[in-house]
């Protein structure tokens, strides 16, 4: 006769100590979440969030999971590049040129910074779609095919219009456009920067003169769409065409950028010290005439290809692709005389008739640049894609109540 096994009792597992912590539910509020250009976002509507935005970088540090020291962001919506370390709050428009308000937010990955200094070309593709899939720009049957959303850029103060169709009452996806960066086609969402010159700083130059020396290297400070400087890759020793990893792995190379980007910075207005310099900008980027090597006839980024090679920095990293702001400032940089862009590009025709065509990081980038009678940029443009990835509500840990 078989003898009965006795049952085991679970063991008891003792609740850790949380006497200094209090147990609550977690928060939420309604939010969507957007790729723009080459770019991904969490939208909200501002009438969602506090009315204090004292409340704000709480919590969109936790809906993003920053700080993350394995630089992950694991626990939130980021995906542990600046690229797709962002946030976007779009309202009723404070502006009378302009039909909504989109301030963008940048976040760093393993600090606790919340950057509101800039603007974000890639993901103000993203602003008018989410406008009006979430009913904040209405629709009438005169743009049942087709909008412009005229957008405020908090940020920077500026307009930017967007045009993009739509499909039964929502912003259409589906469509034949393709950029480099992003798989797949789409639809095409067509950008125009509006006077895009002096955007924090009043001026196309901030600091009066087309070329400022620091650290012994020449640059180029300019201020359309963001602030930005410029630096022939020559002159720090390395190819135009480098790639983000080999930036990653150099020695110094991010070193010496992140030290010219600061004292940029001061002389440009934007700090009082280099230490104060905010992440998001200047923006720094290495430019470089086009290369007919091995790789850059594997790349298309020889002389045939492209008008000039450009390899940014954003926060910090290396970019992916290129942010949509450098872009223009390169376009308004290509036409002031003695810039570091002009020089390369002085004296010789573009590639494409309608504008400067930029080699970057993962592809080619044209951006159309309208000058007026005296030489200003009077507006520029460029077409990216964009597309709602989800919507609903968004959760995040946080010892705050909303």
């Amino acid at each position: 006769m078989l003898k009965s096994t006795p049952t085991r009792l679970k063991k008891q597992v003792p609740l850790l100590n949380h006497a200094k912590r209090a147990i609550h539910k977690q928060h939420s509020l309604p939010a969507a979440y957007y790729r723009g250009g080459t770019s991904r976002a969490v939208f909200f509507k501002q009438e969602d969030l506090p009315q204090d935005r004292a409340h704000w970088d709480s919590i969109f540090r936790g809906v993003i999971g920053s700080p993350d020291p394995y630089g992950r962001q694991l626990d939130g919506l980021g995906g542990g590049i600046s690229s797709l370390s962002k946030i976007c709050v779009v309202g009723q428009s404070t502006h009378q040129d302009a039909d909504i308000d989109y301030t963008f937010v940048s976040l760093g990955v393993k600090n606790t910074d919340v950057d509101y200094s800039s603007n974000c070309g890639n993901m103000i593709s993203a602003v008018g779609p989410f406008a009006v899939d979430s009913r904040l720009f209405p629709l009438s049957e005169e743009t049942a095919d087709s909008v412009s959303v005229r957008i405020h850029n908090t940020n920077t103060g500026k307009i930017i219009h967007a045009a993009f169709p739509v499909v039964d009452g929502e912003a259409a996806s589906m469509g034949d456009f393709s950029i480099d960066g992003v798989a797949g086609t789409a639809a095409r969402i067509q950008l125009d920067f509006i006077n895009p010159a002096g955007s924090v700083t009043g001026k196309l130059l901030p600091t009066s003169q087309a070329t400022d020396t620091i650290d012994g290297i020449l640059v180029t400070c300019i201020d359309a769409a963001n602030p930005c400087v410029f630096v022939q890759a020559s002159d720090l020793g390395v190819a135009g065409n480098i790639t983000p990893d080999e930036i990653n792995a150099h020695p110094d190379l991010l070193t010496r950028l992140n030290s010219i980007r600061r004292q940029a910075g001061t002389k440009m207005g934007l700090a009082k010290t280099p230490a104060e310099v905010p992440g998001s900008v200047p923006k720094i980027c290495l430019v470089s005439a086009p290369l007919s090597d091995d790789r850059g006839i594997d790349q298309k980024q020889t002389s045939g290809d492209v008008d000039l090679l450009a390899r940014a920095l954003s926060v910090g990293q290396p970019h992916k692709a290129v942010p949509i702001t450098v872009a223009l400032a390169l376009a308004a940089a290509a036409r002031v005389p003695g810039s570091t862009v002009a020089e390369i590009v002085a004296g010789k025709d573009t590639v494409d008739n309608a504008g400067i065509t930029i080699g970057h990081a993962s592809g080619n980038l044209m951006v159309g640049a309208n000058f007026d009678t005296t030489g200003g940029l009077a507006s520029a443009t460029v077409f990216r894609t964009a597309r709602r990835l989800f919507e609903g509500k968004i959760y995040w840990k946080g010892e705050e109540s909303v």
